[in-house]
């Protein structure tokens, strides 16, 4: 009941600061959502979106792939834990920007120098979660597979995956909420379209209007993603620690 009137009470308070501030630096709600359709009808809107979507979401499984496999076997090798602890620590330190930066300088403002700065900054986080998973395994549960004599691919799938999951979810909604972000960052650094790279010619012309408008549109599709996609995937791969009562 209370998550039903989380949305309304945002609303009341964007349209109460809207009454106190002028509306040329806080546009209301409504007006929003004119521009909002309005956009979607007859501008760039849509384009932008798929955009930004389609190089979070390429970004998001890389850095995942690589992410797991390095952290399974940081949590299984401590001799290469021990050699790449550092790099782990330096990559969740470094700033975005900088990394972001030179990438650019390197391989100029294309769509590969952008992919891999986002895939970058979000790779140590995936290690971080996945190696702490895998360090938490519970040996009971090996030795377990070891007297039933299960193959390796039951023992993966029955024993270490279930396992596994709740860190690589941790990785994937704690991942996915800074992709978003560093995404929209790096497009307004250097894109030819996306979600941050109109925000940047918003601003350019002082379209406070636009700005939000776009904002809105890109937390939709971050709420709708959220609640149709990441919460029943959620329920549905852990369930079995739900309490059979």
């Amino acid at each position: 009941m209370l998550e039903a009137l989380s949305l309304p009470l945002l609303l009341a308070i964007w349209q109460l600061l809207a009454m106190i501030f002028p509306g040329r630096l806080f546009p209301s709600p409504i007006a929003v959502a004119v521009e909002l359709w309005d956009l979607t009808l007859h501008g760039k809107l849509l384009a932008d979106l798929g955009k930004t979507l389609m190089r979070a979401i390429t970004a998001f499984l890389l850095a995942m792939t690589v992410g797991t496999a390095l952290g399974i076997i940081f949590g299984r090798v401590r001799w290469a834990d021990r050699l790449f602890s550092t790099w782990v620590v330096v990559g969740l330190n470094l700033p975005a920007i900088v990394i972001a930066i030179a990438l650019y300088i390197w391989l100029g403002l294309t769509e590969t120098a952008l992919l891999i700065a986002v895939v970058l900054n979000k790779v140590p986080l995936v290690i971080i979660n996945i190696r702490e998973g895998v360090r938490s395994f519970s040996r009971d549960y090996d030795e377990l597979g070891a007297a039933f004599r299960l193959p390796f691919w039951r023992r993966l799938r029955l024993i270490f995956i279930p396992q596994l999951m709740p860190f690589a979810l941790a990785a994937a909604r704690t991942g996915l909420s800074l992709i978003w972000k560093i995404v929209l960052v790096f497009e307004v650094l250097g894109s030819d379209g996306g979600v941050g790279f109109r925000v940047s010619v918003f601003f350019q012309f002082f379209d406070i209007t636009g700005i939000l408008a776009y904002t809105t549109a890109f937390i939709l599709v971050v709420l709708a993603f959220e609640y149709l996609v990441m919460r029943p995937l959620e329920r549905r791969i852990l369930r079995w620690r739900a309490d059979p009562a």
